[in-house]
């Protein structure tokens, strides 16, 4: 899950109908995507006696291998159905309490039969999950989420993909986003809530307290802010130095492109998700290589692969999945955030309003950074720290998780034994 960002490469791929021409490529591709993994299935069936011959296992490896490269990519289901709470598994179900054109705030609804599991339930504290709007589906968070839900009633915003939007919606800004933050805090009961932030979220949640505290209304119990771009100048990383490198007309020459038909957002200007994609396979192009041959030698491997085939085909149906988002959104999320750390310099206004997150005085904060963090770099996220100056000592923590890249605060082992337990913890410590 990155900033919304593509490589320097993106200017040399911008003929005038960039998105028209990608349609016509993916209409080519999918039909021989779809035979190739037909084929793949059948040459490598066990009980297709030719399937154990080099040659055969050779050809069906390589019609997987290019199956995996041409097919379409959905959006993928969160697919938790239960959960176990205390040693005793309950149901979980998904419920949508509010539904806007860019945004559905999703509730994860646990049930359990019995009476005194169900009081369990619905005494345990609620978390709002702010998921970034950055490329990927916020279904990126499933791991995040899964956990949380053993000990917390969670809420999460599922964002919409732009292209799927009509344009008799308007356009949606970053101070959009600031706002449907504050919406949903106050539908949750912001004074009975925990709030916790992945990545690009980090500033426009803290901007949404922010401007809720200075307005005297109630604001989170707590609120942890993990791998986000607070101040994006500290330690900054490949992404961020693209920002700085490349004037914001250059953004909106190179990324900006308009949604073709059939789709409901014809004619919106969007940063379309298979540029971010791009972006996100030339930040470690040599890793995704290695994963892509992984899997055609797993899959010459025939059933003794299939466990590895499965774990990559689970990661990358996950990370191939991109969305579009809104050109408005998007070039303003570049300026403000990283051309000119508004946030940082105390210079953002939010719809007139200057954001002051000194105002803060009743949130806890715990930021959360990865030692290996090549997204958001080491004191990006501390740096909330510094601005909430209204928020008592006691109240301020930090971690550095040792080890971890920027997926592996949220999701992975790092996450489910290291840094999970944190925040569970904190929030415990802070009302819950």
């Amino acid at each position: 899950m990155r900033p919304p960002f593509l490589s320097s490469a993106a200017q040399y791929l911008r003929p005038p109908k960039m998105y028209h021409l990608y349609e016509l490529q993916r209409a080519l591709l999918e039909p021989l995507a779809h035979i190739a993994g037909a084929s793949a299935e059948a040459l490598r069936h066990p009980r297709n006696p030719l399937s154990k011959l080099p040659h055969v296992r050779t050809l069906g490896a390589s019609q997987a291998l290019f199956h995996r490269l041409g097919k379409r990519y959905p959006k993928q289901p969160w697919g938790i159905d239960e959960v176990e709470n205390q040693g005793v598994k309950v149901s979980v179900a998904e419920e949508v309490v509010v539904a806007e054109p860019f945004c559905r705030l999703l509730h994860f609804v646990r049930r359990s039969e019995d009476p005194e599991v169900a009081r369990r339930l619905a005494a345990e504290p609620k978390v709002f999950v702010c998921a970034p709007l950055s490329g990927h589906h916020s279904t990126l968070l499933r791991e995040t989420i899964r956990a949380l839900l053993k000990d917390h009633d969670v809420y999460v915003t599922d964002w919409l993909d732009a292209r799927d939007v009509p344009l008799s919606e308007g356009i949606f800004h970053l101070d959009d986003y600031v706002h449907t933050v504050m919406r949903f805090l106050r539908l949750l009961g912001a004074g009975s809530l925990h709030v916790v932030s992945v990545c690009q979220p980090t500033v426009p949640v803290l901007g949404a307290v922010s401007l809720l505290a200075q307005a005297g209304e109630a604001t989170p119990r707590s609120l942890t802010l993990m791998g986000g771009p607070i101040d994006a100048r500290k330690s900054p990383t490949e992404v961020n130095l693209l920002a700085t490198q490349h004037p914001y007309a250059w953004f909106e020459k190179n990324m900006i492109h308009k949604v073709p038909g059939p789709y409901a957002g014809q004619g919106r200007r969007v940063y379309p998700g298979f540029l971010q994609l791009t972006a996100f396979v030339m930040m470690n192009p040599k890793n995704h290589w290695k994963a892509s041959f992984r899997y055609w030698i797993d899959s010459h491997k025939g059933e003794s692969g299939a466990a590895a085939r499965e774990m990559h085909e689970k990661f990358y149906d996950e990370y191939n999945a991109v969305l579009d988002m809104d050109a408005a959104y998007y070039l303003e999320t570049v300026r403000t955030v990283f051309q000119e750390f508004a946030l940082a310099r105390g210079t953002w206004d939010v719809r007139g309003v200057r954001v002051k997150p000194a105002a803060i005085e009743k949130t806890a904060l715990f930021t959360i950074e990865g030692e290996k963090d090549d997204i958001s770099g080491l004191g990006q996220t501390e740096a909330a720290h510094t601005l909430c100056t209204g928020v008592p000592a006691e109240k301020h923590k930090h971690y550095v998780a040792a080890g971890a890249g920027h997926y592996g605060i949220f999701s992975g082992r790092k996450w489910r034994d290291d840094i999970y337990p944190k925040v569970r913890d904190f929030i415990r410590a802070h009302g819950g």
